[in-house]
C-alpha cells in the first residue's frame, strides 16, 4: 500500500518538529517524536547509540552550551518500507552560538503507532567532506 498524502505530511511534520522542540528546550515532549524504546545513534558525532527518551534528554542536557542554538531540517525524502514503516532521510544544519554551522544527514525509521507516526531509530551522520572529482 502506498503512503497516503496525509501520511507523507504527518511524517514530514514529525521530522521537522524535532528542531523546534529541541531548540525551545521542550525535552519533556520527546515522546511526540520518538517511541519510548527509540535508538538514537550519534556514534558518528563521537557519542554512541542512545537508547530511550531519558538517554536522549540526558545527552542533550549534558552538552549544555555546546548545543546548537538552531537545528534546521531540509531535503526530507520518504521511502515506504511497509504499510506502517517509512525510511525518512533528511539533511540537518546545526547553527552554533559562535556562528559556525555543522551539517548532518538523518536516517530515520518511522513507524505508525497508536499515538501516530514516531521515530523508532535515528542515525545521525556528520557531513565533513565535500564532493570531490574522481
Amino acid at each position: 500500500m502506498a503512503l497516503t498524502a496525509e501520511d507523507r505530511v504527518a511524517v514530514t511534520d514529525l521530522v521537522s518538529l524535532h528542531g523546534h522542540l529541541v531548540d525551545a528546550g521542550e525535552l519533556d515532549r520527546l515522546d511526540e517524536l520518538f517511541t519510548d524504546d527509540v535508538t538514537y545513534d550519534v556514534t558518528d558525532l563521537g557519542g554512541g547509540p542512545l537508547r530511550g527518551l531519558a538517554a536522549i534528554r540526558e545527552a542533550a542536557l549534558s552538552m549544555g552550551e555546546l548545543n546548537p542554538v538552531a537545528h534546521h531540517v531540509t531535503n526530507i525524502v520518504l521511502t515506504e518500507l511497509s504499510a506502517d514503516r517509512v525510511l525518512a532521510r533528511s539533511k540537518g544544519l546545526g547553527v552554533r552560538s559562535d556562528g559556525t554551522v555543522g551539517s548532518v544527514t538523518y536516517e530515520d525509521t518511522v513507524t505508525r503507532t497508536a499515538a501516530g507516526w514516531r521515530i523508532t531509530h535515528r542515525v545521525v551522520r556528520a557531513r565533513r567532506t565535500p564532493l570531490s572529482a574522481g
